[in-house]
Formats: structure tokens, sequence, C-alpha cells
């Protein structure tokens, strides 16, 4: 496969941005979208020139860093899919793709693709945790839970924190980022201890860090890839107007 990149390049958070046209060619269809840019990346560096800086660890679809833009979509064309795990056989010979980091003020540009996700972990800090005594692993395995109450805990966990629904959103809302976060811990017993302080710190840490309001547009569940349910965000705000009404 031969391809035209069009890739965003801004060498730090103060200075301004722009687009630089790659062509890529001999693409093996089988690569990841990662590995293309690894080829093209070399290349780069044998020329002298600066390489493309961007996220990824695991590629494997589990640690979210892989954070880009495709094609105007979070993470590319495939629903349900990061984009390590998105492969060149779903573009054809000859496209030009557009590539771009997310675009949110609260994920400020580090370099090139790469920006700064650390208001996320500002967010779990804040109350994203137990941290009262809940025994070891016997003990939780002894609590009864409800089968549907435990899926849903399960199904919340599943977000990797990449930051895709942010940088879908019009508003660039963090609320289905918090709201997975509170519901895996407000559904099970062992997060019921903290769920007033929870829910309160954590969505007030969200708004200090200056992400916008939700107005259920759903493009925040839509481009997750690991497809998490806008149903999270009507669970955070009921547990939101718990926690406010019994302080």
């Amino acid at each position: 496969m031969n391809l035209k990149l069009k890739v965003w390049r801004q060498k730090n958070t103060k200075e301004a941005g722009n687009f630089v046209t790659y062509n890529v060619k001999d693409i093996d269809p089988d690569m990841s979208f990662l590995e293309m840019f690894d080829v093209l990346n070399e290349e780069l560096i044998n020329k002298g020139e600066e390489p493309i800086a961007f996220d990824h660890d695991c590629r494997e679809g589990i640690c979210g860093a892989c954070s880009m833009y495709i094609n105007g979509r979070a993470h590319g064309p495939n629903r349900g899919t990061t984009t390590c795990q998105l492969h060149m056989r779903f573009f054809r010979d000859g496209d030009t793709i557009v590539v771009e980091p997310w675009r949110a003020a609260s994920f400020p540009v580090l370099k090139d693709l790469v920006v700064d996700r650390s208001a996320f972990d500002r967010i779990i800090a804040s109350g994203g945790f137990v941290s009262v005594n809940t025994g070891n692993a016997v003990d939780a395995n002894a609590i009864p839970i409800p089968k549907a109450d435990a899926d849903s805990a399960f199904d919340a966990a599943a977000c990797i924190g990449c930051g895709a629904c942010v940088a879908s959103c019009k508003n660039s809302s963090a609320m289905l980022f918090v709201s997975a976060k509170v519901s895996q811990l407000a559904l099970l017993p062992q997060g019921k201890v903290e769920r007033i302080s929870r829910v309160q710190k954590m969505v007030e840490i969200m708004d200090e860090e200056g992400f916008g309001n939700c107005t259920n547009t759903g493009s925040c569940e839509v481009e997750c890839p690991k497809e998490i349910s806008l149903e999270n965000i009507a669970r955070m705000n009921r547990e939101f107007l718990f926690a406010n009404l019994k302080s």
C-alpha cells in the first residue's frame, strides 16, 4: 500500500503547529497503524529528520496511550477499536490519512501527537479509589453481589482513560470517563463507604481542570474504544444528587 499522510507537527505547547505531508510506500495491510508510523519514523531518522512523537505502550488495546485523531475520528474509522489495534487493511491504497492529536484545552499538546492527559490522573487521585480496609481477596469473594451489579461494574471498569470521549465531545466533556470511574466503585459494596465524598470531589476536580459540560450528544459513547455506556453518566448524576442531599 502507498499512502499520503498529513500529520500534525508541533514542537511544544507554546509554539504553533502545522500539518506536514509524508508519503509512505509498500505498507503491509496487516500492519497496525502504529507499526506504519514506526516505518515512517525509521525513514525520517535515516534522513536525519525529527521523528514524529506519539504515545504508545502496550499496543494491545489496554493502556489507552495511543491517542490519535484519524480522519476526523478518535482512534480512527473502526468502532470499539484503539489506534494500536487499527490495521492498515481498513484503508485503501492511495488514501490520504489526516492524523491529529486530541483537541481539548484540558489536554494541551506536548509535542506532535502527544498530549498531556495528567488531568485524568488528578481526577482519579481525588477520589477514584477505595481507601478503607475491605479485607483480602477471600473476604471480597465472600460478599454476595447481584450479577447485574457485578456486570455493570465490570463494564464501567473497562474504561482505559484514553481520552477519546473528551476529544470527540464538542464541549470537551470528561463526563463519560469520570462516570465510569464513579460507577465501577459505586456499584460494589467495597466502594459504598466513600460514595458521597468520592463523587463530589471527582466532579469538583473535573470542573477545575476545565472540562466542559455534557449535553448528551452521545459522541463519547460512539467513539469510546471500550464502548462505555452513557448509562454511567446518568448513574453519576444520581450519585452526585444523592451526595449533595446527604451532605
